[in-house]
This record gives C-alpha cells, sequence and structure tokens, in this order.
C-alpha cells in the first residue's frame, strides 16, 4: 500500500506552444470519433439519460419488493409505452393534417402565381429567370425531402435499440459505476469520480423534468393562442412548436414557421399569419425571460454563448440528435471541469454563474488603501 505521506511526483509541465497543439489534435480526434461512430454514441447518450430519468422508478419498484429484473423490465415498458402514446398522437393528428394537402397545393399555385405577377411588374424578373429558380429551389426541396426521410428511417431503426440499451444500462449501473471509479480515482477513498456521477445525474434529471414542465407550458399557450387565431390543427401545431423547443434557441425559429405557414394556407389574407407571429413572438418573450430562466436555466448554468456554439456544433457532429443532448453534455463537461484544478478555467468559461470577484481597493479618507 503507497504511503500516503509520500511526496508526488512532479508532473511534467510544457509549454503553451506544445500543449496548444496538442489540446487541439485531442479535441479533433475525439470530433471526428463522436461523427464515425455518432450511430453507435448518440443511442447510447439518450438511453443514459431516459435510464437517469426512469430510474426513481426502478428504485421505487425494488423497495416494493419487486424482483429486479421484473422492475427494470416494467420501468422501461412504462418508458416506451409514454412514448409511443405521444407518438401515437402526432400520428393520427398527421394524418388528418394529409387529408388538407390538395387545398395547400392549391394555395400554393395561387401564392405562387400572385408572387410571378408581382416580380414582373415590379422588378421585371423574366418567365425564363424565375422557372430556373423555382425549379432549383424545387430540386433542392427534393433532396431536403429525401435526406429528411432517410434521416427519420435511420432513427426508427436505431430507436429500436434505445430500450434495449436502457434495460442494459438498469441492469449493470453499479458494474458502470465500479468501473468509472477504479479507472478514475486516485486512491482507494477517493470519491471525487462518485461526487460527479451524482451530481451529473441530479443535473440531468433535474434539467429533463424541468424541461417537460416548460415544453408543457409553452405547449398550452401554443394552443391557446392558435384556438383564439381559428388555426386549424391547434392542438397538433401547439404540441409540436412545445416539442421543437427542446432544440435551445433555435427550435423555437423553425416552430413559428408551422403555424404561420398553416395560418397563410387555410385563411384568406395575411391578417391570420401576422396574428400567430405576434401570438409566437409574446409566447417566446415569455418563455426566454420567464419560463426557462426559472425552470430550466436553473438546473443546468450554461452561459448563452457556450450554448448557442455548443448546439451548433453538436449539429454539424450528429445533426438534430446531437441539438438535443449538446446541453445535458456541455452540463456534464462543466461538472467535471469544476472538479479538476487544471481544467476550472473552462468551468467558468462554460458556465453562467458569476465567478469569483477580484477584490477592489480604494483610498480612504488618510490616503491608505483598504480592502472593499
Amino acid at each position: 500500500m503507497p504511503d500516503p505521506y509520500e511526496p508526488r511526483p512532479k508532473e511534467l509541465q510544457f509549454p503553451l506552444f506544445v500543449k496548444a497543439p496538442l489540446i487541439l489534435l485531442t479535441l479533433t480526434l475525439l470530433v471526428f470519433t463522436i461523427h464515425v461512430a455518432s450511430a453507435i454514441i448518440f443511442p447510447l447518450f439518450f438511453a443514459a439519460i431516459f435510464a437517469i430519468m426512469l430510474h426513481p422508478i426502478e428504485q421505487w419498484l425494488l423497495r416494493h419488493r419487486v424482483p429486479k429484473l421484473l422492475a427494470i423490465t416494467l420501468t422501461v415498458v412504462l418508458g416506451v409505452v409514454s412514448l409511443l402514446g405521444l407518438l401515437y398522437f402526432i400520428y393520427a393528428q398527421a394524418v388528418q393534417l394529409s387529408s388538407q394537402m390538395p387545398l395547400f397545393r392549391a394555395k400554393l399555385a395561387q401564392t405562387t402565381d400572385q408572387v410571378h405577377q408581382w416580380l414582373q411588374n415590379q422588378v421585371g424578373v423574366s418567365d425564363q429567370k424565375l422557372q430556373s429558380v423555382l425549379s432549383e429551389a424545387g430540386s433542392r426541396a427534393s433532396a431536403l425531402l429525401g435526406s429528411t426521410l432517410s434521416a427519420v428511417s435511420g432513427l426508427v431503426v436505431v430507436a429500436t435499440l434505445i430500450p434495449v440499451y436502457i434495460f442494459l444500462l438498469l441492469l449493470y449501473q453499479k458494474r458502470l459505476v465500479d468501473f468509472l471509479t477504479q479507472v478514475f480515482s486516485r486512491h482507494h477513498n477517493d470519491t471525487s469520480v462518485l461526487d460527479v456521477l451524482h451530481e451529473s445525474k441530479a443535473t440531468i434529471r433535474s434539467y429533463m423534468v424541468g424541461l417537460l414542465i416548460e415544453a408543457s407550458i409553452v405547449a398550452s399557450l401554443n394552443t391557446t393562442a392558435l384556438l383564439i387565431i381559428g388555426v386549424p390543427y391547434a392542438l397538433l401545431l401547439g404540441v409540436l412548436g412545445a416539442l421543437l423547443n427542446f432544440i435551445p434557441y433555435i427550435g423555437g425559429l423553425i416552430a413559428i414557421a408551422l403555424p404561420v405557414l398553416m395560418a397563410f394556407v387555410t385563411k384568406p389574407g395575411y391578417g391570420h399569419a401576422l396574428a400567430v407571429i405576434l401570438a409566437y413572438m409574446l409566447i417566446q418573450f415569455t418563455d426566454n425571460h420567464l419560463l426557462i430562466p426559472r425552470i430550466v436555466a436553473s438546473k443546468v448554468k450554461v452561459n448563452a454563448l457556450v450554448a448557442i456554439v455548443g448546439v451548433l456544433v453538436a449539429n454539424a457532429i450528429g445533426g438534430i440528435a446531437g441539438m438535443f443532448l449538446a446541453l445535458p453534455v456541455i452540463a456534464i463537461l462543466k461538472i467535471v471541469f469544476d472538479r479538476i484544478p487544471a481544467l476550472k478555467p473552462w468551468g467558468l468559461l462554460l458556465g453562467d454563474e458569476e465567478g469569483p470577484r477580484a477584490k477592489r481597493t480604494k483610498k480612504n479618507a488618510d490616503n491608505q488603501l483598504v480592502v472593499e
């Protein structure tokens, strides 16, 4: 057994011009690895988040003397049934919405003709040039639709693995915790790894619960506003808008386009579409300045700049799945950075709380310096 009083060997110190390239190379290899193995890594991340959310249910069943395997199975089934219920609701509403496609096509053709005439009269755009622009836009839309459908089909295939991953993570959670503890602990009695794991689990759970509460409130506000304005399928559009809010800072902008398009297609004139824009701007203002700071942001102390950059980087690495995982991963990184002395400046950079303020000095009446 090593002597606790024995001096530790000195760590090698490298100059900045040596450390900086090594850090950049490490980050590049890490991002490349995640991008290449995203089909394996992202489902595991989602399964870990769901397992953390469902863990209290498993513990409740175990306290009521339910066998471990049965408790884990019931927990996973409950989570899957809840998710399938939400997906079935969206599917049933979307099937009803698909019956309005002929009306959408007719309104789109009418609007295209109006825009065509306006461009010819006001701007002088020729028919040939306009047709080329429309043809290019149509080809891009078809390519985007094809990639979206392929991504959705791939997501459906991967989603079948997530319940299996959740079951295995809940089954082997103690073994995984022991593995991480033995790998990263410096001493036998070192509890820093357990502290990081417990704090990460509590942060993710509170963040997801806060996000669900915030999404429920936003869905209610969206649906109420659309019902008042008279937009069809208000419930579906309100719920979709709340789900898009799960993508930080960007999903809210995308969520406005769907009800605006519905109001524009199904209602005469532009009044209803403008009313939807104003209502959603008010809801987004309330969400960003009241709901998120008090319900969601209080759980994850990540500043807005890091959150936006992290979402964009995660989108480049893993698409929509990466955007959903950006904030929880950044929050875990911040917890880890705060526990490692050499990485505390990076934790300060990621965080939103105020750092330690430097003490200021001033001169008193006797012209002496005093510390405030």
